[in-house]
């Protein structure tokens, strides 16, 4: 094998990221619930604490739990500083977070900083005059010359303009998801102090860090140009971003570093270089890197993905935060096509260089909920990802029936309770990949170098290697379907620390060299 390039020029270990533990994404609604109205709560999130301590991940994330018309289920804020009554109170929120930090758990929340609920009081004011104080805290504009939208620019969620006409005012406001959704103006100071008091808030509450939704659209170019011909649909909004964000980003980042605070954001971009202009002492902490998410399952696509994120993050010095999961897209097991796949995506995404997040439910290969058409809810089809986490064994896996959503496939057989009986199962393959992470430091701060053919890598295996001073750690990934064979890493050199397939099984024995179809293994050199 290749030797992998030293950390550094002279050997010694690089600085680490700025958050060193796993993320772990909980979407309320779907978590847990404990009144039984069918829908998740803040009591809910306070209850399965003990859980997510034995993953072993160091931060939650929470989705919006803010009061909100729940026109997209919580990103429509209509009071950034309360609790929805469909969540609990002001008093659940601080008790999170004092049985979260009590568990050594770090708690982040969502920051919606681009667009606020049509009802927030903020809004109201703004539309209510064109003379009104709040008026430019939101994008206005007049009509084209036609009479219509003052751009061609296309929302999220439907193919419809992102803009609406208000009547009282005789202007159109700028809205890049639903019309219940109108963006704000970051360039009006007052408007900005408002968003950073909000962040001021929560740090005052306690809060460590905030997941920034939507971040790379606050800054617009505010001449409001048309798209070009041949935007692709789906990347209308996301194309919007502007240097300007880097400016507001700054202000941000000065409010978190008063109090030692860290920021993650919703980067939605496919360009790296696009992603990294929004990271950086003076901008995130942390962006998420969405390349393996809307991947193929493909181990050179994975391979060209990885060694370009990971090129491009560590010329600058920065970690990227690599993601599989989340609420906006299918989940893991149905993206990729199996559990088997999903339990050895997983052992890719716990050993990459960066900071790893995980979906609620990610540690139970649970697949996307099968959702009738009378039962679906969201303007985003996006429901099937947020079927309700299956607790119990029982009817029902501890949910009401019916609950908000329909539970995912095979929900008892995949509930917590089921497979925390299962040494085998997804739940301890997680757990074993988080402590082996945490206890290498290797894992955490080392150097990486995908590994491709001249390194003995078989086509359709995905391999790279981490390594720090002495240590080396390899992960590999058979992602063709097939029994492959890796003869590089068969000399006895190479000890399993952590196989997809099973619950220890060969784990802490050589590495034969055989990687059977759709599994992973994490290798450390003897």
């Amino acid at each position: 094998m290749a030797e992998a390039r030293d950390p550094s020029a002279d050997g010694t270990a690089p600085d680490g990221p700025p958050f060193d533990g796993v993320v772990y994404q909980v979407y309320p609604r779907s978590f847990r619930d404990t009144d039984g109205d069918g829908v998740g709560d803040l009591a809910g999130m306070r209850a399965g604490l003990d859980h997510l301590a034995s993953l072993g991940v160091g931060a939650v994330w929470s989705s919006p739990f803010f009061r909100s018309p729940m026109a997209d289920f919580g990103y429509d804020i209509s009071d950034h500083r309360d609790v929805d009554p469909l969540f609990g109170a002001l008093a659940d929120v601080d008790g999170l977070i004092a049985d979260a930090h009590a568990r050594g758990l770090r708690v982040w929340l969502d920051w919606v900083a681009n667009h606020t609920s049509d009802r927030h009081p903020w809004f109201t004011a703004s539309r209510s005059s064109r003379e009104d104080p709040h008026r430019d805290w939101y994008v206005w504009r007049d009509p084209a010359p036609d009479g219509g939208p003052p751009n061609n620019w296309i929302r999220h969620f439907a193919p419809e303009p992102a803009w609406t006409y208000d009547d009282a005012t005789g202007q159109y406001y700028l809205h890049h998801f639903l019309p219940e959704q109108p963006d704000v103006n970051w360039d009006d100071p007052g408007l900005r102090e408002a968003q950073l008091d909000v962040l001021r808030f929560w740090l005052d509450r306690g809060v460590d860090g905030f997941r920034a939704d939507a971040i790379v659209l606050i800054g617009q170019d505010r001449t409001y140009p048309d798209d070009p011909p041949g935007t692709p649909p789906d990347g209308r909004g996301w194309f919007h971003w502007h240097p300007s964000t880097r400016g507001h980003l700054a202000a941000a980042r000065r409010v978190l570093d008063e109090r030692g605070a860290v920021m993650i954001g919703e980067a939605f971009l496919e360009d790296v270089d696009a992603v990294l202009a929004h990271v950086g002492d003076d901008a995130l902490h942390l962006a998420f890197t969405f390349q393996l998410l809307l991947a193929p399952w493909d181990a050179a696509e994975w391979a060209r993905r990885i060694a370009e994120v990971d090129a491009a993050f560590a010329a600058r010095g920065l970690w990227p935060a690599w993601v599989l999961s989340n609420h906006d897209k299918p989940r893991l097991a149905t993206r990729v096509g199996s559990r088997a796949r999903a339990r050895a995506a997983l052992c890719v995404l716990l050993t990459l260089r960066g900071v790893p997040t995980l979906y609620q439910g990610d540690e139970l290969a649970l697949e996307d909920a099968e959702v009738p058409t009378e039962r679906e809810v969201d303007p985003g089809g996006r429901d099937g990802c947020r079927a309700p986490m299956p607790w119990t064994s029982e009817p029902g896996c501890g949910w009401p029936d019916p609950a908000w959503l329909p539970l995912p496939p095979d929900a008892a057989a995949l509930s917590v309770a089921a497979q925390e009986a299962d040494p085998a199962s997804a739940l301890h393959l997680t757990r074993r990949l988080i402590a082996l992470r945490s206890s290498h430091e290797v894992l955490v701060r080392g150097a990486q170098r995908v590994l491709g053919a001249a390194d003995g890598i078989p086509d359709g295996v995905l391999g790279f290697v981490r390594e720090l001073g002495d240590a080396r750690m390899v992960t590999l990934a058979e992602m063709a379907g097939r029994t492959a064979t890796v003869p590089a890493f068969a000399d006895g050199a190479w000890v399993v620390r952590i196989g997809s397939d099973g619950a220890a099984a060969g784990e802490g024995g050589t590495f034969d060299g055989t990687l059977p179809a759709d599994t992973a293994v994490v290798l450390e050199r003897a």
